[in-house]
């Protein structure tokens, strides 16, 4: 049984906390918001047209799974992006990565784990969505500092034994929100091998996957399959949210192992709702072309570098591997961000809300999150202010 009180461990969620902290002060300037990634690229113009040809789907039920040729558009995409061949029983389509994200706690966390209660590993900054999966089945969140230290990417085998003996899942976003941080191959494999040694599972959300700097991040469904790991023990989650501009689509997919995927596709059929088929048509085609994706990824690749000019004297400035946020040191990010709006109408987010405290240490309280999502021009003009005022 899940107790409500656990929920109040956590902090209330950044955005509802961000507007508690700006919305009582004025702006000084007009208001340039760079606090939700949220894509303003434009999404594939013939999205529309797909749309309009499949309106009679949205008088029928759509299949729980996915249709068959998405999920074929799909196994496509994961064979050209990755090398590797998917049954489409180990696939799923999703409304989204967060509800896959949250759903395959729901699905694949026992209730036990060594006969005793599971932990669910995160790395510290975090998705909100990982904490509240693992407090919705009962599980112990363990938050796993991701710093400057360890190139922001948490070091899950530096866990004591008896923690990493009770895990049964553990999360790792790769490019990571915030920071940028991209998993190396050797990464995955030492976190496959330790998976293997400790019985758990992985949680791969790789939303951020095709926006990148100078090359592709590696995949851990690719790592898995070169190492020969059980297909059970990596669950891989991406989405056409950033990849293709389309957040409002909602679509996106998880692919694993068959037994793993069997129990997501369970969980959705007494809890869940597919995905509208008309969209499934949209994604179908969106998945199947990569043109727009290119497109996109350069339009990013002009921001790292607007960024890098700007805040080039920027002491501890560490321009991203991938995504499209920036985490910048501050002194408080809170402080930082109040300051900021107040005096140019710059809205960020504090790094300490996507953070949680463990033994009196916030490893996000030091730092900013800025989106480059805005037109380039606006972009740049918001970064030019935010270092003029938090930093000369």
């Amino acid at each position: 049984m899940v107790f409500p009180e656990r929920f109040s461990d956590l902090p209330e969620y950044a955005f509802p906390r961000l507007r508690r902290l700006l919305d009582a002060y004025q702006p000084g300037g007009t208001p340039i918001v760079m606090t939700i990634g949220e894509p303003q690229h434009a999404f594939p113009s013939w999205v529309g047209d797909v749309l309009a040809q499949n309106l009679d789907g949205f008088g029928k039920y759509p299949p729980n799974e996915g249709t068959p040729e998405l999920l074929s558009a799909i196994q496509g995409w994961i064979t050209r992006r990755y090398g590797v061949t998917v049954a489409p029983d180990r696939l799923m389509v999703l409304n989204g990565t967060r509800e896959g994200l949250y759903n395959a706690a729901m699905a694949l966390c026992p209730e036990l784990k060594n006969r005793q209660r599971p932990v669910v590993l995160m790395p510290n900054p975090f998705y909100q969505v990982y904490a509240v999966a693992a407090l919705s089945v009962g599980a112990e969140p363990v938050f796993v500092p991701a710093n400057r230290e360890n190139g922001h990417l948490p070091d899950y085998a530096s866990l004591p034994a008896d923690t990493l003996n009770r895990t049964a899942l553990a999360y790792l976003c790769s490019p990571a929100n915030p920071q940028g941080a991209v998993a190396s191959a050797d990464y995955w494999r030492d976190l496959i091998a330790l998976a293997e040694k400790h019985d758990f599972q992985i949680l791969a959300d790789e939303c951020y996957s095709e926006i990148w700097r100078d090359a592709a991040p590696v995949g851990a469904l690719q790592v898995a399959a070169e190492v020969g790991a059980n297909p059970e023990r990596v669950a891989v989650f991406h989405s056409l949210s950033k990849r293709s501009n389309l957040p409002g689509l909602r679509s996106g997919f998880v692919a694993s192992g068959p037994q793993s995927i069997a129990r997501m596709r369970q969980l959705r059929n007494y809890a869940g709702a597919p995905l509208p088929l008309p969209l499934q048509r949209v994604a179908e085609k969106v998945w199947a072309d990569e043109d727009h994706v290119t497109e996109n990824r350069s339009l990013y690749q002009q921001k790292y570098r607007v960024a890098d000019q700007v805040l080039a004297g920027v002491p501890g400035y560490e321009p991203p591997a991938a995504g499209f946020f920036l985490w910048l040191p501050v002194r408080d990010g809170e402080e930082a961000a109040l300051t900021l709006w107040q005096k140019t109408g710059v809205r960020v987010l504090p790094g300490g809300y996507l953070s949680r405290e463990v033994g009196g240490q916030n490893p996000g309280k030091g730092y900013i999150r800025v989106a480059l999502v805005a037109p380039t021009q606006e972009m740049q003009r918001g970064l030019t202010m935010l270092r003029d005022c938090l930093y000369s």
